[in-house]
């Protein structure tokens, strides 16, 4: 079992509907407007995914450019949607495997909406000393230091878009 923390998590109250928020996080290809990451997804766009739909990302690190082959684990309008990375690759994802699960969770307070993201590291049959120098290359730190910002900065564009 890993030592290394597997989950990170972290919220933001926005001043809209859950399912206003849900409707636009349930379109992939919504989420170039909030990720520091993600470019697109192509085959998803302009459509709500639904539990069991499959989609492509197309993400961004530096020079780095990389697809991934995701399927939609928990679509419900107002409440939840979330997906597992199955597959990555550069030109196409080709490498199978359980990689991460992200998820996002919508919780109505005041007059808006908690917004909670989630990102599960699933490499846990990757021994802890192989996953620190693979992050350290892919990341310059541990995958679950460098997801602590990239979910903080999604959710921070994710409030300024539906506030705005």
């Amino acid at each position: 079992m890993p030592r290394r923390p597997m989950t990170v998590t972290d919220s933001v109250d926005v001043s809209a509907s859950p399912e206003a928020i849900w409707t636009q996080v349930a379109d992939p290809a919504n989420m170039p407007r909030w990720s520091p990451e993600n470019t697109g997804a192509p085959d998803g766009a302009g459509r709500i995914l639904a539990t069991g739909d499959v989609f492509t990302g197309r993400n961004k690190r530096g020079p780095a450019r990389w697809i991934t082959r995701c399927t939609v684990t928990a679509s419900e309008p107002g409440q939840v949607f979330s997906f597992d990375v199955q597959a990555i690759g550069v030109r196409a994802p080709w490498l199978r495997g359980k990689i991460a699960n992200w998820t996002y969770t919508f919780e109505p307070v005041g007059s808006g909406t908690r917004v909670t993201e989630t990102w599960t590291d699933h490499r846990s049959w990757w021994p802890d000393w192989f996953a620190a120098g693979f992050d350290k290359v892919a990341t310059g730190s541990r995958f679950y230091k460098f997801q602590v910002g990239n979910i903080g900065r999604t959710l921070k564009n994710l409030k300024a878009d539906f506030e705005a």
